[in-house]
């Protein structure tokens, strides 16, 4: 068998539970990059997604209450580029200080720190370079967004330990997630005002929506070793508790839109986000992780509409 064969081989036997069949990083990276890649979530390209998403409904609600900027085509694709390192960086602060509970839940115990495949030391070194990469994005903006790039590591830092002293971590996570929605409103605004405000807080219930039907996947496990979630705190009731996200997120993003004077395109994206998360929630079963990984991943498209909609009405 050929080294390239047996490599390939090695990769998938390596890989993650939830990563994507087939991924680029198993197909085209190079074999002793991809642990590294691994450790960045780079074969799962949902949570680049969802950090995305939030960064262009800042950008485009901004642009439609005040007018498209040339700058704007940088905002997008540098925010783009932004959320994809700072999604990695965060995913390895989070492997590494969960590297102990990781190797106690089988979704997770193959990742790279607990399986051995990248060490603690060069786990610090790849997530400082990627870190820095982001930072020399974030300093082409402006400096309020700047000085809210930088006070979003915070909450950054906290999410990987929120789960040991609260059930709500899944707040935490919204809390870091959809911070780009403040940051790209700034960016392009050089300000904050109400609507990203209302903006964020919206996106909040989003997060605490879509992770925890992501969370019912570890339920069983969480409880073994003592891991606090939203799945395991509603139980039974995660249905009844996501139609209220539902509707906090439409209602808030609603009243984002009307602060910053949108439109009636801006409301339809909103109607869309909002049937989306209904059909998710109409369609999942706490009972099965892979109902709730492919209703987690399917996330993204309601985001999608609702920055579509966003964007044609700013056009209009």
């Amino acid at each position: 068998m050929r080294q390239s064969e047996r490599r390939t081989r090695a990769s998938r036997q390596n890989r993650i539970a939830d990563a994507v069949d087939d991924n680029w990083v198993e197909r085209y990276a190079p074999y002793d990059a991809q642990p590294y890649l691994r450790l960045s979530r780079a074969d799962r390209p949902i949570g680049t997604w969802l950090l995305w998403l939030p960064c262009l409904w800042g950008i485009f609600l901004a642009a439609g209450a005040t007018g498209w900027l040339l700058l704007d085509l940088w905002l997008v694709i540098g925010s783009g580029i932004g959320a994809f390192l700072m999604r990695g960086a965060g995913c390895t602060w989070n492997d590494i200080q969960d590297r102990d509970i990781d190797r106690g839940v089988a979704r997770t115990a193959n990742r790279p720190l607990p399986a051995g495949e990248v060490t603690v030391v060069w786990a610090y070194i790849w997530l400082v370079s990627q870190a820095l990469t982001a930072f020399l994005i974030l300093i082409t903006f402006n400096n309020t967004a700047i000085w809210l790039g930088i006070a979003s590591l915070l909450p950054v830092a906290i999410y990987p330990f929120a789960k040991r002293f609260t059930w709500w971590p899944q707040a935490f996570l919204g809390i870091a997630f959809n911070w780009g929605a403040l940051l790209l409103w700034a960016a392009h605004t050089g300000s904050l005002t109400l609507a990203p405000i209302l903006l964020y807080l919206g996106a909040i219930a989003w997060t605490l929506h879509y992770d925890t039907i992501y969370a019912h996947q570890d339920r069983e496990d969480d409880a073994l070793i003592g891991v606090k979630s939203t799945a395991r705190l509603f139980g039974d009731r995660t249905a009844e508790w996501l139609w209220v996200f539902a509707i906090i997120c439409s209602l808030l993003i609603s009243a984002a839109i009307w602060s910053a004077g949108g439109g009636i395109l801006a409301f339809v994206g909103v109607a869309a986000l909002f049937l989306h998360m209904a059909s998710q929630i109409r369609r999942m079963d706490i009972g099965d992780p892979a109902i709730c990984l492919n209703l987690f991943r399917e996330t993204r498209f309601g985001g999608m509409a609702l920055a579509i909609c966003f964007a044609m009405d700013s056009l209009l």
